[in-house]
């Protein structure tokens, strides 16, 4: 699995299990995913190469649910308040350097193309941001919430029911995560053992 990071905060902020496709612009990820509901603190299967188990979804009948955006859910990813004109602009101004600076460490000879791409993706911001206000768009941050982070701008098609996120490709990192589904694949299988010893399906006091 590939996990696409904010460069700046290292928070996941999607991965490859979506439909991801590349603006006309080359400058920008648009991830498209769909609205759920689900048991509350459930993982995504496809996150860590499984398939809920007919039993754990008879389960999710006694729990409680949630709904959102799977992308949203998935990955923790955090609301921000709204943002006022010159609040966002302070951010925008403040983000770019931040990733420049981020650039120069880990990739100089990036640092060129990064700064014509990012005079361009600030025009596209912006508009972005303008039409937040006008339509009352959702932006996201990494679930550490670091303000300085990269925004992720939720949308939806014309069919006014399929949500995608809009990313700065250059504000991201890319990582191959074999462990963490490993990791993941472990916590669930643990939680899974006890929620069935606390509900009493776990064979205790069986006779």
């Amino acid at each position: 699995m590939i996990i696409y990071k904010c460069l700046i905060t290292g928070d996941e902020m999607f991965s490859d299990i979506y439909e991801i496709t590349v603006t006309e612009d080359g400058l920008f990820y648009e991830v498209q995913g769909k609205c759920i509901s689900r048991k509350v603190g459930c993982i995504d299967d496809s996150l860590i190469g499984a398939n809920a188990s007919a039993e754990e979804v008879a389960e999710g009948t006694e729990e409680a649910t949630e709904s959102g955006v799977d992308i949203v859910l998935n990955h923790s990813l955090q609301q921000t308040p709204p943002y006022k004109k010159d609040e966002f602009m302070k951010y925008l101004k403040a983000y770019m350097k931040a990733l420049k600076t981020k650039i120069e460490a880990t990739s100089p000879e990036s640092v060129t193309q990064f700064q014509e791409d990012a005079q361009k993706a600030g025009k596209k911001i912006k508009m972005l941001y303008a039409q937040y206000i006008e339509l009352v768009f959702q932006f996201f941050t990494g679930a550490s919430m670091n303000p300085e982070g990269t925004l992720a701008f939720l949308d939806y098609r014309p069919d006014g029911m399929t949500p995608f996120l809009t990313v700065f490709k250059s504000g991201l990192e890319i990582e191959k995560c074999v462990k963490k589904e490993r990791e993941r694949r472990g916590r669930d299988k643990r939680g899974m053992i006890r929620r069935k010893l606390k509900s009493g399906k776990g064979g205790a006091g069986k006779k």
